[in-house]
């Protein structure tokens, strides 16, 4: 597959495609982005906000074009990813390295850690959903509609390009070139960057991924406050996706948007940051910030040199925002403070 992207990339590069192609490409792919970056995962695996059910059906239906898999599949394992994060039930554990958190976890069998602790996760809002058990039952009859027929239709019927190089662009090219942005906050969000908010946890901020993944590359933030709608504690920074659900909320779509106060995201990065926040921290911890080039936080080499925490498997994992015993701000500060 990442041959035949390469090869629709390149034949986007050198003129082959009409502008209306280019756009149509560009659009698709945004589109299907965020559908995963807002619907799949601020939405349905974490709750950060509610939705009406236009807005659930969208973020339904455009997840299919992303071909992340179903959306049902898609919270599970990003529900057990959080709760055993760079742990052996991590589905993508990023103690086993860039590769394997980044590809490798999909080229090969799951840990049996995996296979079992996910099937404890608590997924009964989402088997609540006749919308997202639709999607799951027919998926990959609603795929081949959705991620491959339909965005290669429009450019050869209305702009009359090639079937064969329409494959290559608009399927190859915007589907692996979308996959590998949102792996991106799996591997170098995890391995790459500071630790302001938690030391102990091993996701880091990543300036670089949330300029490629909209908004999802805070991530040392969002695995300290998992149920915080901006999944970061700025949204003016590369955070489009946070822009949206406001606007949404404009709209009368979404509501009740979940987000930590100034107050307690300063007092969890006292109590446990690394060092490095922009404005909390240390110049010593900052002193320990390095890169293979110039020293920016765009840099995707961008990293401290402050020791990465262990990872330890515990069978109670670290606690889920979705969960039912979680009814206020205060409770959810109080079981990040307990993790």
């Amino acid at each position: 597959m990442h041959i035949f992207a390469l090869w629709g990339v390149l034949l986007v590069l050198t003129g082959h495609c009409k502008w209306q192609t280019i756009v149509w490409i560009f659009s698709v792919t945004i589109l299907a982005s965020e559908s995963v970056t807002i619907g799949a995962h601020r939405y349905y695996t974490h709750k950060s906000f509610k939705a009406n059910a236009f807005l659930r059906a969208m973020f339904v239906i455009i997840q299919t074009i992303a071909g992340q898999n179903s959306m049902f599949i898609w919270c599970r394992d990003h529900r057990l990813h959080h709760r055993y994060s760079d742990t052996d039930g991590d589905p993508h554990n990023s103690k086993r390295g860039f590769f394997s958190c980044h590809i490798g976890w999909l080229m090969y069998k799951k840990h049996p850690y995996v296979i079992e602790l996910g099937r404890k996760i608590d997924m009964s809002d989402l088997q609540a959903d006749w919308m997202v058990m639709f999607q799951k039952k027919y998926y990959y009859q609603l795929y081949f509609l959705l991620a491959f027929l339909i965005p290669v239709w429009v450019p050869v019927h209305f702009f009359g390009e090639p079937v064969f190089q329409t494959i290559l662009t608009c399927y190859f090219a915007r589907y692996v070139v979308s996959l590998n942005g949102t792996w991106l906050v799996n591997s170098a969000a995890h391995l790459y960057g500071t630790r302001p908010y938690d030391q102990n946890l091993q996701p880091v901020e990543s300036w670089f991924v949330s300029m490629i993944s909209m908004g999802e590359g805070w991530h040392n933030y969002h695995h300290t406050f998992p149920w915080d709608y901006k999944a970061a504690e700025l949204t003016m920074h590369f955070n489009q996706s946070a822009s949206i659900i406001r606007f949404f909320e404009r709209m009368g779509w979404a509501s009740d948007l979940k987000t930590a106060s100034p107050e307690v995201v300063g007092n969890r990065i006292i109590r446990t940051g690394d060092g490095t926040h922009f404005k909390l921290g240390n110049d010593e911890a900052r002193a320990a910030v390095t890169a293979v080039g110039p020293v920016h936080p765009l840099n995707p080499t961008y990293t401290t040199t402050l020791k990465a925490p262990d990872a330890i498997l515990k069978p109670e994992g670290l606690p889920l925002n979705h969960e039912k015993d979680v009814l206020s701000t205060n409770v959810l500060e109080r079981h990040t403070r307990t993790a």
